[in-house]
């Protein structure tokens, strides 16, 4: 890219008082630091360049006071142009714009434009006008003022309501954050009265079991005194009864001794030819049968559960 010093040597020589001409100097982009440098230079010409574009920061150049830009190729103004408060004379001509930037609208001490042969919006080029004498050009800096202060306030009024709009969006989503907190609040509260709730009937459950079981050894403490004092205790079966049964016991114990010593007698030995040995030895036998016949040893059986 070329730059103004590498054609035209230190900008402070081309400076001529307060005049700074820059014309035809084949410029891709403008010296904006050289020129910040220059605040005498109030009146600075850029034509016949080649100039596309201009640097935010060429807006900080606030004391330039004349200002030619004819004749490059220009397709916008850097949003915040309308901080050269001080520019009275803006010549545009012969450039690819096709709008201004809002901020246009704080040039309130612009006395002169040129807007002509730029491919301006129908409704900026109407409102422009024509620029061929010094009364016209006056006209255009003035009704192009307007304009774009018409424009600046319809957008501020679209933004004020899309602010407000967002603030009720805002407000809506705040009062719906609100409503589904305290619906969470009251969701837990009653969780926890719930919970509560249930650990006291746990506790109550658990002390009452605890009671009973208390309760339990307190009965059985009582039951016995009664049983001394009042109540009709159990009778021990009689010593009489059990004293009988055992020498009942003992009697035929020892007769079935003897019944057994008179047997073996009368099976074994001479006697077995007495009568009485014949007698005793006829029931042996028939006894024996009864065993087979199983009907004695039922009768045992049943004896001895009855007893």
């Amino acid at each position: 890219m070329t730059k103004a010093g590498s054609k035209g040597g230190n900008l402070r020589d081309k400076l001529d008082g307060n005049e700074l001409d820059l014309s035809l100097s084949d410029l891709n982009e403008v010296p904006v630091k050289e020129l910040a440098a220059l605040p005498k230079a109030t009146i600075l010409d850029l034509s016949c360049n080649k100039l596309t574009t201009l640097p935010s920061d060429f807006c900080g150049l606030t004391h330039l006071v004349k200002l030619d830009l004819s004749k490059n190729k220009l397709q916008q103004l850097p949003a915040d142009f309308g901080r050269l408060v001080n520019l009275q004379h803006l010549d545009l001509l012969n450039n690819r714009l096709i709008t201004l930037p809002v901020s246009f609208a704080q040039l309130k001490n612009l006395k002169w434009l040129d807007l002509k042969d730029n491919p301006l919006d129908p409704v900026l080029a109407k409102v422009a006008g024509d620029c061929l004498d010094e009364k016209q050009c006056k006209q255009c800096a003035n009704k192009v003022l307007q304009h774009m202060k018409a424009v600046q306030a319809d957008q501020e009024r679209e933004r004020q309501r899309r602010l407000e709009v967002e603030r009720e969006a805002e407000k809506k989503r705040e009062a719906k954050q609100r409503a589904k907190e305290a619906q969470e609040r009251e969701l837990r509260k009653r969780e926890k009265a719930e919970e509560k709730e249930r650990r006291r009937k746990e506790y109550d459950a658990l002390k009452a079991a605890k009671r009973e079981q208390e309760k339990k050894p307190k009965k059985e403490a009582n039951q016995a005194p009664k049983s001394k004092s009042g109540s009709r205790p159990r009778k021990p079966p009689p010593r009489k009864h059990t004293r009988s049964w055992a020498v009942l016991k003992l009697l035929l114990l020892l007769l079935l001794f003897g019944v057994a010593g008179g047997l073996v007698a009368c099976r074994v030995t001479e006697l077995q030819q007495q009568p009485l040995c014949t007698s005793v030895n006829t029931i042996y036998d028939n006894a024996v049968q009864g065993l087979r016949r199983h009907e004695i040893l039922q009768w045992v059986l049943q004896t001895d559960s009855q007893q």
